[in-house]
């Protein structure tokens, strides 16, 4: 046998702006329909003046005495409030705050996927809670937790900024990260790629040097050994050569 449904008691939202025979105050502060003031005149003589004219008589400042009306079309003009309403909302931005939860002794593989899961939640926009859960004799060395809330920081860094430091509150440590917006994780990308591609030319640089200066002193060597010889071989041969005779007397 099917549950009934329970009936929803709340009564339906009512516009509670005053409008035409709604309006009961003896006076009123009469605006026209194109703007001017027409001055404080009796509510009768306001609600004939918007039906000759086939609008309506808005209330738009109950507050003020005596309150202010309008001339209008009540049903343009509430079509326009509602799409200002809507065009509001669709520019806030609603900010979803997601947890993950570690402990201080995380293997590498279960830290690998808890950083995924942070990874993804930043990507789509979300705010990330990180809290890490002390027990027992653990509660004496936060200092571990900090250092491992910090090495997820830098590990996601290209995705989200640390909003809040880790902060001790019990025996538990949280830290709280905003994710970048689209215009600066692109500024992050780009200083990425720029570390990366200047890293292979200052290595390329440095393995030039040694062979800029290789051919210098091989040339050195090379023109020491073709030079040493005929000297040598010049001394030798002026050794061995017979003195001449002196001629004689």
């Amino acid at each position: 046998m099917p549950i009934p449904r329970r009936f929803d008691r709340t009564p339906p939202e009512r516009d509670t702006t005053r409008v035409n025979e709604r309006i009961r105050v003896p006076q009123v502060r009469l605006i026209s329909e194109t703007g001017d003031q027409v001055g404080v005149i009796p509510t009768e003589q306001a609600l004939r003046y918007a039906q000759e004219r086939d609008l309506d008589l808005v209330e738009v400042a109950a507050d003020a005495r005596p309150p202010v009306c309008r001339v209008l079309d009540y049903s343009k003009y509430k079509y326009e409030q509602d799409q200002k309403a809507k065009a509001a909302r669709k520019h806030q931005q609603q900010v979803t705050i997601r947890e993950m939860k570690l402990r201080p002794k995380i293997a590498t593989h279960d830290y690998e996927t808890k950083k995924g899961h942070v990874r993804r939640f930043l990507d789509g926009g979300d705010k990330v809670k990180v809290t890490i859960m002390f027990r027992g004799r653990e509660t004496t060395h936060p200092e571990r937790g900090e250092h491992l809330l910090m090495r997820l920081a830098e590990d996601v860094a290209d995705l989200g900024t640390v909003e809040q430091r880790p902060s001790l509150d019990g025996r538990n440590m949280t830290m709280v990260m905003n994710p970048l917006k689209a215009k600066e994780r692109k500024e992050s990308d780009r200083k990425n790629r720029d570390v990366r591609t200047r890293r292979p030319e200052a290595g390329a640089e440095e393995e030039v040097a040694p062979e800029a200066t290789a051919p210098a002193e091989d040339e050195a060597a090379a023109a020491a050994e073709t030079d040493a010889p005929p000297e040598v071989e010049v001394e030798a041969e002026a050794a061995s050569e017979p003195a001449p005779d002196k001629p004689s007397a």
